[in-house]
């Protein structure tokens, strides 16, 4: 499987960031106060945004469709000028990745967050796992897939193809558990399936 985002280090996204953890994940900073968007509009649609102040661009598609993006942020910054709320992209993390590609694309996330952060934007951090590995502390003395996001505060998870089977409601359920229980969100966003016997 190809990685789509880990090509190259665009290090200018977070010469300025502190760090979380042994493996450095960019730590984005926890907002002054919780701002909940209106609607949700995915980057490929982002054209038919109409109130870009209350409008939270979000990144639950395929990643082809926003890869550019990830690559290099800096080039989309005058299009989204005026979009004031987004979250961080939703690169994704399959349970049969290498660990190593799923770690990767936590930190790519990161930091494309911490830049937009930078640049003045309202980012709602996107909470994404993987296998197990991710959201445990199985192998490391913290959980990577929630590296680097503020506790107490608020995320955003998307539940788009997390729920055709039996193991993939499992992992989504047990990953959910572990996310609320280390970062204890005042609010969490869901972006697709609602359902009440994961979320209660």
């Amino acid at each position: 499987m190809n990685n789509l985002f880990y090509d190259g280090f665009n290090s200018k996204l977070i010469e300025t960031a502190f760090f979380d953890g042994i493996f450095e994940i960019p730590i984005l900073k926890a907002p002054l106060e919780i701002v909940l968007p209106t609607v949700a509009v995915p980057f490929s649609k982002r054209n038919v945004i109409s109130n870009p102040a209350n409008e939270m661009l979000v990144f639950y598609e395929h990643d082809p469709h926003f890869r550019d993006f990830v690559s290099i942020p800096q080039n989309y910054i005058d299009e989204l000028k005026n979009v004031q709320i987004i979250s961080t992209p939703d690169c994704s993390l399959y349970r049969d990745m290498p660990l190593w590609e799923q770690l990767a694309n936590i930190g790519v996330s990161r930091s494309v967050g911490y830049y937009l952060q930078e640049q003045g934007k309202y980012v709602i951090p996107n909470v994404r796992w993987g296998d197990e590995r991710t959201y445990n502390r199985q192998l490391f003395d913290f959980a990577p897939a929630f590296a680097g996001i503020p506790k107490n505060s608020i995320v955003s998870i998307g539940t788009y193809g997390c729920s055709r089977t039996q193991e993939d409601k499992y992992y989504l359920e047990a990953g959910l558990d572990a996310m609320l229980s280390e970062l204890t969100p005042k609010v969490v966003i869901v972006y697709g399936l609602y359902n009440p016997k994961i979320f209660g």
